[in-house]
């Protein structure tokens, strides 16, 4: 059985990263909008703590089991994915693979710092995930600890918005000055 070339590979990454991609996506920005509403609101509205809070812990941590199935299907598939456009200059190529790299991993620590910040606030009850009433608390309840983790994960998530926005203006620019052609890449993943 031979391994197929870099010419051999698909035009398209395989169903389920094209699934898990706009799934994702949608969760991602979801949660920053919700973020961003949820943390204007009065601290004392009682929709801000029943509703909005605990599911933007849960689907928080969604996005993050989604990413580290993610990453086990790129390691699965790794061999029959299509490969990045040889026909990108140098810098566009360092600059997808270095914003690509970065959103995985913000995608992993938004919703850790998340989960960490909700663990050590003091008024916290857990983290609620669905069907689970509340994830363990690895970390003990302290304000200065709580401080920290609330400024990393607003950092981080305005972060992951800023590259978010890289990846969809690169992915356009793309598709407006090359439809069709060997850059276009969004058929890729649709």
């Amino acid at each position: 059985m031979s391994e197929k070339t870099v010419e051999d590979r698909p035009s398209k990454y395989p169903l389920p990263m094209r699934c898990l991609h706009w799934i994702r996506a949608a969760l991602i920005i979801g949660l920053i909008a919700s973020g961003w509403y949820m943390t204007r609101l009065p601290e004392s509205e009682m929709a801000t703590a029943l509703v909005f809070y605990p599911n933007h812990k849960q689907f928080g941590m969604l996005v993050w089991l989604i990413a580290v199935v993610h990453i086990a299907l790129r390691w699965r598939y790794s061999r029959i994915m299509p490969t990045t456009p040889a026909a990108l200059t140098a810098l566009e190529r360092i600059l997808a693979h270095t914003v690509h790299r970065l959103l995985i991993l913000m995608i992993f620590l938004v919703p850790l710092f998340g989960y960490l910040l909700s663990s050590t606030f003091t008024q916290s009850d857990g983290v609620p995930f669905f069907f689970i009433s509340r994830l363990p608390e690895f970390l003990p309840k302290n304000d200065d600890a709580f401080a920290l983790f609330q400024l990393l994960h607003r950092v981080s998530a305005y972060l992951l918005l800023a590259l978010t926005a890289l990846h969809i203006c690169g992915a356009i620019k793309h598709r407006l000055t090359d439809k069709g052609g060997s850059t276009d890449v969004i058929p890729r993943m649709v």
